[in-house]
């Protein structure tokens, strides 16, 4: 089943404001409580619904993806199998949605035990994944490319090895015993609550570093440079964008890469416009081969092609040259290629090509004075 889109879950339109976001979500989760709604199954399921809009809505990068990408760009965010409460991250935040009072026993009532205690310590926690833009030609984008490109990316220390200590020693955390979260108790309009936050004594990563790392201050990571190659598949459009899976910045303490997102750009070109699959242009013409007919060779994407022009083209008229236009993705269909010609009236005459306009001037208004005899008649024996 295809998921709602999460505006319309919360009842918020785009533009609404972090306050907006946890005002609607509170609406929701108050109204949806488990507490409240007793083995009500799609009560629970509405409340699990909201708290992941809510999840995401609320995360200015997942927002930033999301509503750019709608829910593909979410892909990798919430792991492999999507959202779990796992990946709920604003345990902390519930004292300021619902004033005083947390909503510890709700996880506790639909996934047992304390919510986020099954979490593991932030150091485990994958890489930041990375953008980059990568401008194309059409000729690039009409055909398979492989790009290379240079990008700074965080690796794991080569002085530490990533542990983040200068002398190897890492110790376990006294105070959250290496869970990187700690329980606090609060009061609410539903008693005594019981939420999980962030251990303030190794800021959720579990683990203590008395004697960091002078390379990389103890973060177990550096800034290194180095060069990826892109695949890209031809009919790539604009707005795109490929993920190169694990080659984004290195977890903490060796933990799991991030990705790259390699965003298309299109470089705007001198003779075509593209409307998707299908490629437009102007293509200039002198009055005698409007008039009379000629065959013209027209640029495509891979070379000068054969087209040809009738006796008596008008100005502005549209020919379609099938499969001359750019390749679907993934697919052998290509689009079409569409001539607009355009008459061009000389600004320059000699008196040769004077003399003969005025001959056809005089022949226009023959024309009228005897419509029998056909003009094209008349005009073929000047331009033989």
């Amino acid at each position: 089943m295809a998921k709602r889109d999460y505006y319309e879950i919360l009842g918020i339109d785009k533009n609404a404001s972090i306050t907006e976001i946890k005002k609607a979500y509170r609406k929701l989760a108050m109204k949806f409580h488990p507490d409240k709604n007793k083995d009500d199954k799609a009560a629970e399921e509405k409340f699990k619904e909201a708290s992941e809009a809510y999840e995401v809505l609320s995360d200015s990068d997942k927002k930033q993806k999301y509503d750019q990408y709608g829910h593909a760009g979410l892909e990798g965010a919430f792991g492999g199998h999507g959202f779990t409460w796992d990946n709920f991250t604003h345990a902390g935040d519930f004292s300021d949605i619902f004033g005083s009072g947390g909503l510890g026993s709700i996880f506790e009532h639909l996934f047992g035990g304390s919510f986020g205690m099954g979490r593991s310590p932030r150091s485990n926690n994958r890489g930041e994944d990375l953008q980059i833009s990568l401008s194309l030609t059409l000729e690039e984008i009409a055909r398979s490319v492989e790009k290379k490109i240079k990008i700074s990316v965080k690796d794991t220390c080569d002085k530490c090895n990533g542990s983040g200590s200068s002398d190897g020693q890492v110790q376990t955390c006294n105070q959250c015993h290496g869970s990187g979260q700690v329980r606090q108790l609060t009061r609410s309009l539903f008693g005594q609550m019981q939420t999980i936050v962030t251990c303030p004594s190794c800021n959720g990563e579990g683990k203590i570093i008395k004697n960091k790392c002078p390379k990389c201050s103890g973060d177990g990571r550096i800034l290194k440079t180095k060069t990826i190659s892109i695949s890209i598949p031809a009919g790539v459009a604009e707005g795109q964008y490929i993920r190169l899976r694990g080659q984004g910045n290195r977890g903490k303490r060796g933990a799991q890469s991030g990705d790259i997102l390699v965003l298309i750009r299109e470089k705007e070109h001198n003779i075509f416009e593209r409307d998707g699959s299908h490629l437009m242009c102007e293509y200039p013409i002198s009055f005698s081969q409007a008039a009379l007919g000629s065959e013209l060779r027209v640029p495509t994407l891979t070379g000068n092609v054969k087209m040809k022009v009738p006796a008596g083209t008008q100005s502005g008229k549209i020919f379609r040259l099938r499969s001359q236009g750019l390749p679907h993705t993934n697919s052998s269909y290509h689009g079409d290629l569409y001539i607009k010609v355009r008459v061009i009236t000389p600004t320059r005459l000699n008196s040769e090509e004077k003399d003969l306009l005025n001959k056809l001037s005089r022949f226009d208004l023959d024309k009228k004075l005897n419509p029998e005899k056909s003009f094209f008649e008349k005009l073929k024996g000047y331009f033989v």
